[in-house]
C-alpha cells in the first residue's frame, strides 16, 4: 500500500474532529505488506463508519505521509523508531485538531514508546534493571520532547493504543483488534460490579483494600498460593478483571508469593492458558511489573503476552505497565493507586481514554509532590484499547435521553459531544495547572549527611530491609504563587529529598535478573526497597515498597 494522503481527511477548522487514529503507514507495510496494510486500512474504514454512527467523527492520519501532515503543519516521522519525531509529530497534530481522544494505531514498532529515563536506574550495577520507563503519557501532554519523567506529570489528553504484535507479519491480529473496537456495546449501569481478581499472597492486605474499594467486597479475590493459574470459565467470564501479582520481563505469565516473603512464585495466570477463555468486552487492570509489556516472540518465546492475548480475545481494555511498577504490601501507593483510579472511572460510565486520564491526573494530584517511584509508576502504566469505548454506561444516562422532548433539546448524540468536549477543557485546564506546580527530582551523587544516612538505615532494619544500594534525589520547587498567603507558605513543610534504599541482595541473583540465561524461564525481580522523605534536613516519613 503506498503511502499517499487520505482524501477523505479535512481541514477546515470549523469541522470538530472527535478522534484521530494514529499510525506509520510505511511500517505497517514493513510488517504486513501491500496487501495486508490496506487489509488493516479497510478495517479502519469500517471502524470510522462504525465511530459516525454513535455521533464521533473519526479521522485516519498516517504520520509519515508527507502530503497530510504539511497540509496540518506538523512534521513528518521520517524515523518510525524515534521517539523525538512521533513526539514532535504527535503534538503538532494535536495542537493543529485537538480531538478528544487520540489513537495510536500499532505496537511500539510501528509508533514507538517514549524512552523516559528511569529515575529508579542506578546502571548496570544497580538494583532496578530498566534504564527507561517506556510509556505513552508523553503523547498525552504538552510539554515537549524530554526524557526527564517530570516533565510530565500534567498529562492532558485522552490517548489510547490499539497494540498489534511486535514483529508481527500476520494482520489479523491487528484485524480482530480493530473489529472489536468497532463492535463495541456499553453495559447498562451497574452490571460490570462482577469482578476477577488475583493477588500475591504476600500482598492480600493490599489487594483486599482496592477490591472492596472498587467492588464492595472480596468475594472473588484469589490468592496464589493457595490458589493456582487453572482458573474457571466463571472466574474467567467476569467483565471486570484485577490483578496485583509479580510480572517478569519477557514473560506469558503473572506469579504469586506465599506470604512468607520466600522467593517463591508459583504461577498465577498464563497467557496460554487462558486464551479462549477471555470474555469479550473484558475490562483489565494488571499492577504486574511488566504487565504491559508488548513484547515480540522469539525461538524461546512463543506466546504473546497477557496484555496482547486479553485484546486478542476481544477485550475492551488493558491498563498496565511497560516496566518493573512497585507497591507496599499492606497499604496502597504507586501502582495500587492508579489502577484503582482506573477501575474506578470505567465503572462510574468514563470512556477508557477518559479513565486513564483521570487516573493519571488524580493519582499526580494525590501523590505530589512525587518521589521517584510515583514518578516512574506514572510513566509506566499505559492503556491498550481503543480509549473511545465506554464499557459502562453513567448511571442515568438512558434516562436523561428518553426524558428529552422531541424538537425542545438537541439530539442526545450532540448532548454528549457537547458535554465530552466540555469535559475535555475541564481535563486540559487541570492538566495544565498539575504541570506547572511539579517540582523536579535532581538525582545527586552525595550520600546525605552522617545523622540522616544512620537514621535511614536504622528506619530501613527497623522495616526488614538490610540497607544495600542507595540513591538520593533532591526536590526542586516551583516558586510559589504570588496570591499565596505568607502564612500558608511560612506552615508549608514540602519534601526538599528523596531517599531509595533496596534490600541487600546477592551478586548472583542480582546477575541472574538483568543477564538471564537465554533459555531461563523469565523470573519476578523481587525487589524490596524502602523510599524515605526528607524535609528540612529530618525523615519525615519512610515506606516499604515491594516490585510487582
Amino acid at each position: 500500500m503506498a503511502v499517499k494522503a487520505d482524501k477523505t481527511d479535512k481541514t477546515d477548522k470549523t469541522d470538530k474532529t472527535d478522534k484521530i487514529i494514529l499510525t506509520n503507514v510505511g511500517a505497517l507495510r514493513r510488517k504486513y505488506g501491500e496487501a495486508g496494510a490496506r487489509t488493516v486500512r479497510t478495517e479502519v474504514d469500517a471502524l470510522i463508519r462504525a465511530d459516525e454512527a454513535r455521533g464521533l467523527a473519526t479521522r485516519f492520519i498516517a504520520l509519515d505521509d508527507d502530503a497530510t501532515m504539511r497540509a496540518l503543519l506538523a512534521p513528518a516521522v521520517r524515523h518510525p523508531g524515534s521517539p523525538r519525531e512521533n513526539k514532535r509529530a504527535v503534538d503538532a497534530v494535536y495542537k493543529r485538531l485537538a480531538p478528544d481522544y487520540l489513537v495510536l494505531l500499532g505496537s511500539v514498532d510501528v509508533i514507538p514508546h517514549q524512552d523516559i529515563k528511569n529515575p529508579v536506574y542506578k546502571g548496570p550495577k544497580g538494583d532496578d534493571p530498566d534504564e527507561f520507563a517506556h510509556g505513552d503519557i508523553p503523547y498525552a501532554c504538552e510539554a515537549p520532547y524530554s526524557q526527564k519523567a517530570h516533565d510530565f506529570t500534567g498529562p492532558t489528553r485522552v490517548v489510547g493504543r490499539l497494540p498489534d504484535v511486535t514483529g508481527a507479519n500476520d494482520p489479523a491480529y491487528l484485524v480482530g483488534l480493530l473489529r472489536a473496537a468497532a463492535g463495541w456495546i456499553s453495559a447498562p449501569p451497574g452490571t460490570l460490579r462482577d469482578y476477577f481478581a488475583i493477588s500475591a499472597e504476600i500482598w492480600r492486605t493490599s489487594t483486599h483494600l482496592s477490591v472492596t474499594q472498587l467492588f464492595g467486597d472480596d468475594e472473588k479475590l484469589h490468592r496464589v498460593p493457595p490458589g493456582h493459574m487453572s482458573w474457571p470459565a466463571t472466574a474467567l467470564g467476569a467483565p471486570v478483571h484485577f490483578f496485583n501479582c509479580h510480572g517478569a520481563m519477557n514473560s506469558q505469565r503473572f506469579y504469586g508469593q506465599p506470604a512468607s516473603g520466600a522467593d517463591e512464585y508459583p504461577v498465577a495466570l498464563d497467557a496460554r492458558e487462558i486464551d479462549g477463555k477471555i470474555r469479550a468486552g473484558t475490562v483489565t487492570a494488571a499492577e504486574c511489573c511488566y504487565g504491559g509489556q508488548l513484547y515480540g516472540l522469539t525461538a524461546t518465546r512463543h506466546h504473546i503476552g497477557i496484555c496482547n492475548t486479553y485484546l486478542g480475545n476481544g477485550g475492551y481494555g488493558f491498563f498496565g505497565s511497560t516496566t518493573i511498577a512497585y507497591g507496599p504490601a499492606t497499604t496502597n501507593r504507586q501502582a495500587d493507586l492508579i489502577c484503582r483510579y482506573f477501575v474506578e472511572n470505567v465503572l462510574a460510565g468514563a470512556s477508557l481514554g477518559r479513565a486513564a486520564l483521570e487516573a493519571r491526573q488524580k493519582f499526580s494530584q494525590i501523590c505530589a509532590p512525587h518521589s521517584p517511584t510515583d514518578a516512574k509508576t506514572l510513566a509506566q502504566f499505559n492503556l491498550y484499547g481503543d480509549p473511545s469505548i465506554t464499557p459502562a454506561a453513567a448511571t442515568g444516562a438512558a434516562e436523561t435521553s428518553a426524558a428529552q422532548p422531541t424538537g425542545a433539546m438537541p439530539p442526545p448524540a450532540d448532548s454528549a459531544r457537547l458535554e465530552r468536549h466540555n469535559r475535555r477543557r475541564a481535563l486540559f485546564q487541570r492538566g495544565l495547572s498539575l504541570a506547572a506546580t511539579a517540582p523536579a527530582l535532581e538525582r545527586v551523587p552525595s550520600a546525605p549527611r552522617r545523622e540522616l544516612l544512620r537514621a535511614l538505615r536504622e528506619a530501613a532494619r527497623s522495616l526488614g530491609v538490610e540497607p544495600g544500594n542507595r540513591l538520593s534525589f533532591r526536590v526542586r520547587h516551583k516558586p510559589k504563587p504570588k496570591a499565596m498567603p505568607q502564612a500558608l507558605v511560612t506552615r508549608e513543610r514540602l519534601p526538599t529529598a528523596y531517599h531509595i534504599v533496596f534490600a541487600k541482595r546477592s551478586a548472583a541473583r542480582l546477575a541472574a535478573m538483568v543477564r538471564p540465561a537465554a533459555d531461563a524461564e523469565p523470573r519476578p525481580p523481587g525487589l524490596v526497597l524502602v523510599v524515605a522523605t526528607e524535609v528540612d534536613g529530618r525523615l519525615a516519613s519512610i515506606t516499604k515498597l515491594h516490585s510487582r
